[in-house]
């Protein structure tokens, strides 16, 4: 069997000596979806945050690979120029730092020198139409007085530039109003048509079904209290739509 993907087992990973996460089985394989689900405080982010390498989550057991190489060996700058990408659920804003530059520095960081920078502004500008963003963006500080779908778009210019492997998209639907978000679902969707996007694996992590009527899953997870109790396709989701959680608890009775 291949090793490529991103490929957790048994991962248990505690923050401030309390267990979070009981123990993940996951692969997200080149080219697909997969859309992690469950309520707020199942552990979703937490596994988002172990994976990319933050100091406060410990991971206590189990391992995690990308394309075969020991992902938790790994420092977190590593970890990203091994190709994995967190789309972050309240990105941060930093007055001062233009977008441009911000990028420009990210894109040195995961691949040095791999660009000079005449040929890096031709990327980005590349990029920025394909996703239909004014380039005015470059000249504004990153980030700040952005408005919700905003910030969340020039994540997908972020994932557009780096063009990771593997890309977790935590909570990217969160505070979105429906028009915003039907934008920054076609950005992804955009980037999914491209080369390098077309062999990118997705984990989408989300409470809500919404954003999976936009990206249409291949596989779909259900988180809860730390484990995957469940795990199906797009149907899946679709249910959770019209019967939310508790159909799920009643499945799996005492598991959680």
């Amino acid at each position: 069997m291949s090793d490529r993907g991103l490929r957790i087992a048994d991962l248990r990973c505690s923050v401030e000596g309390k267990e979070i996460l009981k123990g993940i089985d996951l692969a997200v394989e080149p080219g697909n979806v997969h859309a992690l689900m469950g309520p707020n405080g199942s552990g979703k982010s937490t596994l988002a945050f172990a994976l990319t390498g933050h100091p406060h989550y410990d991971v206590t057991s189990g391992s995690a690979s990308i394309d075969g190489e020991d992902l938790l060996a790994m420092s977190p700058d590593k970890r990203a120029r091994s190709g994995l990408f967190l789309s972050f659920q309240y990105p941060a804003a930093i007055p001062g730092i233009k977008v441009a530059n911000f990028l420009h520095a990210a894109r040195q960081a995961v691949r040095p020198d791999s660009l000079a920078p005449a040929k890096f502004r031709a990327l980005l500008l590349e990029k920025m139409d394909v996703l239909g963003m004014d380039p005015a963006f470059m000249g504004r500080y990153l980030n700040d007085g952005f408005s919700g779908g905003e910030k969340k778009r020039l994540e997908m210019l972020q994932l557009a530039v780096l063009a990771p492997k593997y890309a977790i998209l935590d909570e990217t639907d969160s505070g979105l109003d429906v028009d915003a978000l039907r934008d920054v679902c076609a950005s992804v969707q955009a980037l999914r048509q491209t080369e390098e996007g077309r062999n990118a694996g997705f984990l989408i992590i989300t409470h809500y079904p919404r954003i999976l009527q936009y990206i249409a899953p291949d596989v779909v997870h259900v988180m809860m209290d730390g484990r995957i109790v469940k795990t199906g396709g797009a149907d899946l989701a679709h249910r959770i739509e019209s019967e939310g959680y508790d159909t799920i608890r009643e499945e799996i009775g005492s598991v959680v």
